[in-house]
């Protein structure tokens, strides 16, 4: 079975490649910054998914392990405050 002939699986939940969009909600059009934002995303998908195998072989709690890194990317900072979400300024 070739490449071509092998179902498409679908799209994980985590992919925002057609999703990028500005602060105003329009969708970023340049293909550079779409490609990099994708890398970035990608990386930090697999330091996540490394870091809870580690976790859950040395005997961690999975549950925990997913806590600290949802707190750790909610805990993010903007270092741009003139580049905030539309409706967001504080």
């Amino acid at each position: 079975m070739t490449e071509e002939d092998q179902p498409r699986k679908p799209r994980p939940a985590w992919r925002h490649d057609a999703f990028w969009r500005t602060p105003e909600g329009e969708a970023l059009s340049c293909l550079e910054k779409i490609k990099v934002l994708n890398e970035n995303i990608e990386e930090i998908r697999q330091m996540a998914q490394d870091a809870l195998e580690d976790a859950i072989l040395m005997g961690g709690d999975e549950r925990q392990v997913r806590e600290v890194l949802r707190a750790l990317i909610d805990g993010l900072e903007n270092p741009y405050p003139h580049k905030r979400e539309k409706g967001r300024e504080t």
